[in-house]
């Protein structure tokens, strides 16, 4: 039904006497925070001191502290959610777990949260904690975890609050390949998004609530099928590829809100950098009336909250002295970007997939091949501190060296470019070795004209390989390497690495070289 329409029949029932009542809810919300506790740069990592002051730095959980107060005090009736993946990204996440998170959402009065794959990175026993301290529900619809004693009675898929005297139904969404993005263990299996949600709609209908909200970590197109695929979802709130949708910006991938249908799909980036605000209204029968909003930038107009500051520089002491060291020193800016590394050959990708082989280069290794959604940030010119290199690289991954044959290294490469239009973080990386993607093909068979040192690739023939321990273990779809030959796992880390090649090469110049065409 139309607005125009909707209004009509509201204006008709007034006249007979059967007043309807509008209802308003302010829907503020965050995703892809990945630890950012403190403010960031314009490249999604750390900010100094002097640049902060200086306004040059953004989000940081103080800043969003003042921001949500003031959005609340402004909104009526509002709820304050997040759309996964608090975990992993700093050193804080390393140090601390879920702890400082639990902490900072809880200052933060948040209402519900879906599960992110990241919540997943050290298992059920981390998640379960985190549950343990929050005030608010953790939310995952679209998952059996019933075989899982850690989280059988306690992860939920649906909740409702009430809000102003009405109901609001709440749904968390995972990404379906979560056991390949992450370390959920093999009790929990993962199941179609829009299947599981109308199932859970289906239920909070039945109890009589006609607002219904998804928290949806499973990337803005999945997001937009999922409305395309089920009735009853006024609102998914996404997370997952750090979409930012915005009405005003040049760089926003859609419309605040994407309308699909009858549903309203929002999304804020990513790393506290903004505040999504969305304002919806909803008739006596929960159908919007309108939806609008703009996601909020917490830059440096946006007051810090001083308790949150000092709290936030209490629990960064232990973290300083590992961070704050130099370790090299860069002539220019080593290209991490999201956008940029998982379609195609980066500055970043080549640092880290050279330094990787040439530490190993002497036990017989040929190629490097990284996933690109395990880099996480760039890195300025300049000084180079091991706190920049964490953020790039956060997940405490260890070289990992094994053999496989030519026939299996290609069909890695065709996994690594299977998902490149949904920019997946599988994208391959590469050192000593060639390839040309072409990515109008069918995926499976978009490699071709791969040579490894500058021949042919040998599809009988048995190659070294050199990757992180979560790609050799399958991650991010690379099962072909769970039976790889002669495999060690428990190489340095992959951080340390990175910082020692700089280090070894200052001050490094980053390039590309033409090892991946894009056709």
């Amino acid at each position: 039904m139309s607005v125009r329409l909707l209004t009509s029949v509201a204006a008709l029932a007034l006249s007979a006497g059967t007043a309807m009542a509008d209802y308003s809810l302010t829907i503020l919300h965050t995703n892809d925070f990945h630890a950012r506790f403190e403010p960031i740069s314009a490249y999604d990592s750390g900010c100094s001191a002097e640049d902060n002051t200086e306004g040059k730095c953004f989000g940081g959980s103080a800043r969003l502290v003042t921001a949500v107060e003031e959005a609340r005090a402004r909104a009526g009736n509002s709820i304050l959610v997040d759309g996964g993946d608090q975990f992993q990204g700093t050193l804080f996440y390393t140090y601390y777990k879920g702890k400082l998170a639990a902490e900072m959402m809880n200052k933060l009065g948040y209402d519900a949260m879906t599960v992110g794959n990241h919540e997943f990175d050290d298992g059920p026993e981390v998640l379960r904690g985190f549950m343990d301290a929050v005030n608010f529900p953790v939310l995952m619809s679209n998952a059996d975890v019933s075989a899982e004693p850690l989280l059988a009675d306690t992860l939920m898929k649906s909740t409702t609050i009430e809000v102003g005297g009405e109901m609001i139904g709440l749904i968390g969404l995972t990404p379906q390949d979560t056991d390949e993005l992450a370390s959920p263990g093999d009790n929990i299996t993962f199941s179609d998004p829009s299947e599981a949600v109308q199932g859970e709609v289906d239920k909070l209908t039945a109890e009589g609530v006609n607002k219904i909200v998804v928290l949806s970590h499973s990337g803005y197109k999945v997001d937009q099928t999922v409305a395309a695929n089920t009735t009853g979802v006024d609102v998914i709130v996404g997370g997952h590829t750090n979409t930012y949708l915005s009405n005003s910006a040049e760089n926003a991938e859609g419309p605040y809100p994407t309308m699909v249908g009858d549903t309203a799909i929002v999304s804020a980036y990513a790393y506290g950098k903004f505040l999504g605000e969305l304002n919806v209204t909803f008739d006596d029968e929960g159908n919007i009336l309108s939806a609008e909003g703009e996601p909020l930038i917490m830059d440096g107009a946006v007051t810090e909250d001083e308790t949150t500051v000092a709290r936030i520089a209490e629990a960064a002491v232990p973290l300083d002295e590992i961070r704050n060291k130099v370790v090299a020193e860069t002539a220019e800016e080593i290209v991490g970007a999201r956008d940029v590394c998982r379609a195609m050959e980066c500055g970043m990708g080549n640092l880290i997939a050279d330094a990787m082989l040439e530490r190993v280069a002497d036990q017989g290794i040929e190629i490097a091949i990284a996933n690109s959604g395990g880099i996480r940030a760039s890195i300025d010119a300049g000084e180079v501190t091991m706190g920049e290199v964490l953020t790039v690289l956060p997940f405490q991954n260890t070289l990992s060296t094994f053999q496989v044959t030519g026939a299996t290294f290609v069909e890695a490469l065709e996994n690594g470019v299977s998902q490149m239009e949904e920019g997946a973080g599988r994208f391959p990386q590469v050192a000593g070795v060639t390839f040309t993607v072409d990515p109008s093909a069918e995926a499976g068979s978009r490699i071709s004209d791969v040579m490894v040192g500058g021949a042919p690739i040998e599809p009988e023939k048995v190659y070294g390989v050199v990757s992180n321990n979560y790609v050799r273990n399958g991650g991010d779809g690379y099962a072909m390497f769970k039976d790889a030959m002669n495999a060690y796992d428990f190489g340095p880390d992959l951080a340390d690495v990175t910082a020692e090649y700089i280090a070894a090469n200052a001050p490094y110049t980053p390039y590309t070289d033409g090892r991946i065409t894009v056709k």
